[in-house]
């Protein structure tokens, strides 16, 4: 079982930061110096290089994060074990998830609570990032896993199939376009507001397109926002086409702020995957929770 001083350590190592360890262990930053301290001065080296507001990891540093990594993982299979073969053992675990904007905003909050109302003893964090910076907070051992849109067809990343959704164009109601239907070669001619680069909700309208040959540069783009809900709020105020997940405007689609605009031609499916790093497929705690998203999920639908 691992130590109180060495789950310290594997945050700010996770974290690179003294201060984020500090915000997400929910412990003084004064605290974290001193429980790395004494691990230094317990192995006699140097863990972290300190540089200003940052860290790095020294190299007898990234030696101790590795060995945590393959120590976190035989722990969560040991505490799966004992709690079948002893079913008052229950012991707080943390798992950090990474997601994308359309999942952590519209799908996963209510199926996080039922996890954590049938799991009292997980600790959950849900960052949320677009799907280009999960993909590289997984490889970096930020995240536990992540959900991300696509298939980026990684090597050392596994994927599980989770949900597919739609994205379609919309605007606001009060502009000139609700109401109409656009055929393709209209999109030349309307300015558009956009997410930013990296999003998985961009990358899906590009592929759509270009499998159109259309070619998203050549379009007018009035503007980039970086967020689901900033890229709605804007569209709310303005006259512009936009393109945003179903699931994230559903709302305002039954209130009326925002119309549907049919293309003609056009049709924008994607699917959102599990991310895994190679090798920890076979971790207890996220595959058990992998099975219980998918299955709440398709209570849901």
């Amino acid at each position: 079982m691992l130590s109180h001083r060495h789950e310290i350590f594997f945050e700010v190592a996770r974290e690179l930061s003294f201060t984020k360890a500090s915000q997400s262990l929910y412990i003084s930053q004064s605290a974290i110096s001193k429980h790395v301290k004494a691990l230094e001065e317990h192995y006699k080296v140097g863990l972290f290089e300190r540089h200003g507001n940052t860290v790095s990891l020294t190299p007898a540093g990234n030696l101790l994060y590795q060995k945590i990594l393959a120590a976190r993982q035989l722990q969560h299979q040991l505490y799966e074990d004992f709690k079948r073969v002893s079913t008052d053992f229950s012991p707080q675990v943390r798992m950090v998830i990474g997601s994308s904007t359309t999942i952590s905003l519209y799908v996963l909050p209510p199926l996080l609570s039922m996890y954590l109302q049938q799991h009292e003893n997980v600790q959950i964090t849900l960052k949320n990032r677009n799907s280009e910076n999960i993909l590289k907070a997984l490889l970096d051992h930020e995240i536990d896993l992540g959900i991300i849109e696509g298939l980026t067809k990684m090597s050392n990343v596994s994927y599980t199939p989770f949900i597919t959704d739609e994205v379609i164009a919309v605007c606001s109601s009060q502009s000139p376009l609700a109401g109409q239907t656009l055929q393709l070669n209209d999109l030349y001619a309307l300015p558009l507001a956009l997410r930013e680069h990296g999003s998985g909700t961009l990358e899906s309208l590009e592929d759509a397109l270009k499998k159109k040959g259309i070619k998203l540069i050549d379009l007018p783009v009035k503007i980039r926002l970086g967020g689901t809900e900033a890229l709605k709020n804007f569209v709310r105020a303005d006259t512009c086409l936009s393109f945003l997940p179903r699931p994230a405007v559903r709302k305002e689609l039954e209130t009326g702020e925002l119309v549907e605009v049919p293309v003609g031609g056009l049709h924008i499916k994607r699917a959102f995957h599990f991310i895994q790093r190679k090798g920890t497929e076979s971790d207890i705690l996220h595959k058990n929770f992998i099975r219980f998203i998918k299955r709440e999920y398709s209570k849901m639908e």
